[in-house]
């Protein structure tokens, strides 16, 4: 008998739910995401990558049993599936209200990316549309370089 991976809230994408790597479709790369509180309607807008790449160095048998042309490589490409499934996002103060139970919460994705240059690209694009900066949202920061603090005066003229 196989297991089923169940998980307390899944993503949703266009009203569907998300619940595998391959409804993403071909060279998906990532997606932006917006989680809400149903409770309080805050939010926090982010991005998720599918894939975790890292380069590990060849075992000494890898290496006597390379047999292709060319000098022998002392690094390999490991893929390996990220968390995307069961991620609720970086920021902490998302996280600590998620401790209250993760029920009152809804995951959507806005966009799924086929780059990590689009991937960054729409996430920004959506924090600036839903003004992440000038709203009560979970959202403290854009690109790590526009802050809250920093937007203040300018809330106003919104």
């Amino acid at each position: 008998m196989g297991f089923i991976k169940i998980y307390a809230m899944n993503w949703l994408l266009q009203g569907k739910e998300i619940t595998d790597v391959q409804q993403f479709g071909l060279g998906a790369t990532g997606f932006v995401y917006k989680i809400t509180n149903k409770e309080t309607g805050k939010f926090y807008i982010g991005k998720k990558i599918l894939e975790n790449k890292t380069k590990k160095l060849l075992t000494k048998k890898e290496q006597s049993e390379w047999d292709k042309p060319g000098r022998i490589p002392k690094k390999k490409l490991v893929v390996k599936e990220s968390n995307w499934a069961d991620y609720y996002g970086s920021s902490k103060p998302l996280l600590e209200d998620l401790k209250s139970g993760k029920e009152k919460f809804t995951r959507e994705i806005l966009r799924v990316c086929f780059s990590k240059k689009e991937l960054s690209y729409f996430e920004v694009f959506y924090q600036f549309e839903y003004k992440v900066l000038h709203v009560d949202s979970y959202n403290e920061n854009v690109m790590g370089k526009f802050y809250r603090k920093d937007t203040l005066g300018a809330q106003d003229s919104i």
